[in-house]
């Protein structure tokens, strides 16, 4: 169905704030298993901020050399946003106790003044998205063996933040350009800026609506309750755009908007779904494993979320643990726009219970991104 929405180790005195704000949680005391360098330190590392190789909503993105030789990604948030701050702590909370081998590594980090710095560790082969803009040169290495990798690592990241790593963590913008590739194309879901904390008793948290259109689930796009299915239908649909080469959301003068779920629901019914697959591969695929990924990406988009498989299952799937050869599956749920998305509400409540700015393509820079 369619849904119409389109630190430094020494803290250098900052200016009063217009209103309170409690300063105590960016103590490093705060966080003990975080590493808290100094500015100057990440500054030398960087050689004055110099080597830019990304940059976000939040902030900016270098690459760095400490002293001991390590690369690293010093990811420098915006002085001037209020939202920002709110990233970095968020970010810092989730990534301080995680350690998986499908997650990056959080380093350490930098409270200096105004200046809030992150830093990971560095990943050579940039992101995902990188691969699927770089045209047939950087395509070329996308092999069938390349996606089903970064697919299953993905999974197993998510699965790890949803019910391993306690409190779990709801990650709120799964997507091509948060995943990383190491030396080995290892995939390492990044970015948690807007992330949150989620323990057992709770069954959903209602907040302000944030992720990317295309990768929104609609049921938390219009009430703003997150769930551990809203990021499995991120998931969905990127497993779509990773088997696909395809972006998630385009616009076309001719064709007008291109919706990638819509248009892979549209050839299971046919089907016709090897047809989704990215024509680069040249048919270099074993077929029945393909379909299998693509029915999972669909089983994980389907409107009614209690349909969708949690990510341990998801996993299963797609490992061929779990036969989904006859499974049943549901039509998906498609945010066309941005009308209706729950906005504007800057403050979060949880729910518990007892247990038993549209544009051309999602890999555009300008994304569709909500915050």
């Amino acid at each position: 169905m369619k849904f119409s929405l389109s630190f430094s180790v020494c803290f250098a005195p900052a200016p009063a704030p217009e209103e309170h704000v409690d300063h105590s949680i960016h103590a490093p005391q705060s966080f003990p298993n975080v590493h808290f360098y100094s500015y100057k330190e990440l500054k030398d590392a960087t050689q004055g901020f110099r080597n830019k190789v990304g940059e976000g909503g939040f902030g900016s993105v270098y690459k760095g050399r400490l002293q001991n030789g390590t690369h690293v990604a010093v990811k420098v948030l915006s002085a001037e946003s209020n939202q920002g701050e709110r990233e970095f702590m968020a970010e810092i909370a989730a990534m301080s106790n995680v350690r998986h081998e499908n997650l990056v590594r959080l380093l350490g980090g930098c409270v200096d003044g105004n200046n809030r710095i992150l830093v990971y560790e560095y990943m050579e082969n940039n992101s995902v998205v990188q691969i699927l803009l770089g045209g047939e040169h950087n395509k070329a290495k996308f092999t069938w063996d390349l996606r089903r990798k970064i697919c299953l690592g993905v999974a197993r990241g998510l699965a790890y933040l949803h019910d391993e790593v306690k409190p779990h963590i709801l990650h709120r913008d799964i997507k091509a350009r948060n995943i990383l590739l190491d030396g080995e194309f290892t995939p390492k879901v990044s970015d948690f800026g807007l992330s949150k904390l989620f323990t057992d008793n709770m069954t959903h948290i209602s907040t302000r609506v944030a992720g990317t259109l295309g990768y929104l689930a609609p049921e938390y796009a219009i009430s703003g309750r997150l769930t551990r299915k809203s990021d499995v239908y991120s998931f969905g649909a990127l497993v779509m755009e990773i088997l696909s080469g395809r972006p998630v959301v385009d616009f076309n003068l001719e064709l007008g908007e291109h919706n990638l779920v819509e248009k892979a629901w549209n050839m299971y019914k046919g089907k016709e779904l090897l047809e989704l697959m990215d024509p680069t591969l040249r048919g270099e695929f074993p077929q029945e494993e393909a379909i299998q990924f693509l029915k999972v990406g669909l089983l994980c988009v389907q409107e009614d979320p209690r349909l969708r498989p949690h990510m341990p299952k998801a996993v299963k799937m797609l490992c061929n643990e779990i036969d989904i050869k006859e499974v049943q599956i549901m039509p998906p749920g498609i945010i066309m726009d941005l009308v209706n998305v729950k906005v504007g509400s800057k403050n979060t409540s949880t729910s518990s219970a007892t247990k038993g700015s549209t544009s051309s393509s999602s890999w555009g820079f300008r994304s569709a991104t909500l915050i």
